[in-house]
């Protein structure tokens, strides 16, 4: 290990509980946010460049982060989008040959702060029996008053609006301008690897901000419409919700993950609300009603949208049911061209069995094109 003398440093969650760890590296610091735990064994960088994480503190439940450095082709988005890290073994070197660089490199060029030899257990323990909450980690372990009056300054995670964070200042595209498909995709914290999938099928995409408006859109004369994942509460996305409306009322192809799911929701009445402590791991399975299969997900989400309005709504029927909770993992509208999903196709972190929604958004755009 680097680093033989390390400091102290402490958990101050909002309800006053604390947990005490070391820092990672050897600097004063201190990070906020609302903390949350994924269970997901590998994947790591994944996680932390994946921007519906930004303000967000990530405890890791794999008891060891790191051995396998990391890698700049593997990033869902420029940087680590993570408020910060909570884990119990760091490793300061890494074993694999196709690593760039450890991860403690790749959290210093980010500005992370991270904390290790944390009871990870006993905190995830914590957190699926209370429930999501902010918290503050830091080395001034000395200041707890001071902590706590700090850690009172962070806006709950329950109407906050972080789209614009992460999304893209300016348009972009992304695939070869020939393809077959154009499709217009909001970012409201997309990932590169949904990009990527999008790409893989023969689209063109054109990356629009968070901001964007219908006319903007429409003016490129896409086939399909994406609203993709992101951060924070989906309610004050007023603009993208009008988007979707309009989209929705002209009747396009639009497929919505995530954040962009809960969109589609909102853009048809429905409500969403604020979860417990969430669904974010690489296990999560999902029933596909159409079809009767189970599918083994990706998922990382603390919203969710109501069960009940779905399945009273005259024109959207729930898809695909979360069997941990049964909550609504996908829907779809019964005289439009929309569907969506709660959980990450894109992701394929060892199953690919939810590869498949981008092969039907294909075929809804070229069935909208016929």
């Amino acid at each position: 290990m680097k680093y033989q003398v390390r400091k102290k440093a402490i958990i101050l969650l909002e309800d006053g509980t604390i947990f005490y760890g070391k820092v990672v590296g050897n600097k004063d610091g201190s990070a906020v946010g609302e903390v949350c735990f994924n269970t997901g064994m590998t994947g790591y960088q994944e996680i932390f460049t994946d921007p519906s994480y930004f303000g967000q503190l990530m405890v890791t439940t794999n008891a060891h982060i790191g051995n396998y450095g990391t890698n700049e082709g593997e990033n869902e988005s420029d940087k680590a989008k993570i408020a910060g890290l909570i884990c119990k073994n760091f490793s300061y070197t890494q074993s694999r040959p196709a690593a760039d660089r450890t991860l403690q490199e790749f959290l210093d060029e980010s500005d992370i702060f991270a904390i290790s030899d944390v009871d990870t257990r006993a905190l995830v323990t914590y957190i699926r029996e209370n429930g999501a909450m902010n918290a503050i980690i830091s080395t001034d372990v000395d200041n707890i008053d001071g902590l706590k009056k700090e850690l009172e300054k962070v806006p709950n995670m329950k109407g906050l609006e972080l789209a614009s964070k992460v999304s893209a200042k300016e348009p972009y595209f992304y695939g070869d301008e020939n393809a077959k498909f154009r499709i217009a995709a909001l970012d409201v914290g997309i990932k590169r690897n949904i990009l990527r999938n999008l790409a893989k099928r023969d689209a063109y995409v054109k990356v629009f901000p968070y901001d964007a408006t219908y006319e903007e859109m429409k003016e490129w004369n896409p086939d399909g419409y994406f609203l993709s994942n992101g951060p924070g509460d989906p309610q004050p996305l007023e603009s993208a919700i009008s988007v979707t409306k309009q989209i929705i009322e002209n009747n396009h192809p639009l497929f919505g993950i995530c954040l962009g799911h809960q969109i589609i929701a909102l853009a048809n009445g429905i409500e969403t609300y604020k979860m417990h402590h969430g669904h974010r791991g690489i296990n999560h399975p999902v029933k596909n009603l159409v079809t009767g299969k189970g599918e083994i997900t990706s998922q990382n989400h603390g919203f969710s949208v109501d069960k009940e309005q779905t399945e009273n709504h005259q024109d959207v029927e729930v898809t695909h049911i979360c069997l941990n909770d049964g909550t609504v993992g996908g829907l779809a509208m019964k005289s439009k061209n929309v569907f969506s999903v709660q959980y990450h196709p894109e992701a394929s972190p060892g199953p690919h069995d939810a590869s498949y929604l981008f092969d039907e958004f294909i075929e809804r755009i070229q069935k909208g094109k016929a």
